[in-house]
């Protein structure tokens, strides 16, 4: 009459919460920036137009974002914990830095107020 063991979840689901919690930090951050660099650079046709976009492109970008955390924290994590912790975290700049960029600052749709397509708030270290 003893309790069953309970079962450990699978080796492949482990990191789900890691890639569930920094997934969706990412696509916030991400949709922020982007939305504020289109706002700067007066680009798209109108607010309502551009926060449809930001909002189908949202869990588009949590599920890519998402994904790499848990094959990292499945394979890697499993001896190595800080060190898919850390490459998750580059990873994760980095995923965002290039959404930013490449989302947030089209070369193909150039602006007066914003030269070079980059917006004035830009860090200027960071390259656009």
């Amino acid at each position: 009459m003893g309790a069953e063991p309970s079962s450990h979840p699978s080796r492949w689901f482990r990191g789900t919460g890691f890639g569930v919690l920094f997934g969706g930090l990412t696509a916030v951050v991400t949709i922020a920036a982007i939305g504020r660099a289109w706002a700067a650079c007066d680009i798209g046709g109108n607010a309502a137009a551009n926060s449809m976009t930001l909002m189908f492109l949202a869990p588009l970008i949590w599920i890519a974002a998402a994904v790499p955390w848990v094959i990292l924290h499945s394979t890697l994590g499993k001896r190595h914990p800080r060190t898919a912790l850390a490459a998750g975290f580059v990873f994760t700049l980095w995923f965002a830095w290039f959404l930013v960029t490449w989302l947030g600052m089209p070369d193909s749709y150039p602006t007066p107020s914003c030269p070079g397509n980059v917006p004035p708030w830009w860090p200027s270290f960071i390259p656009a």
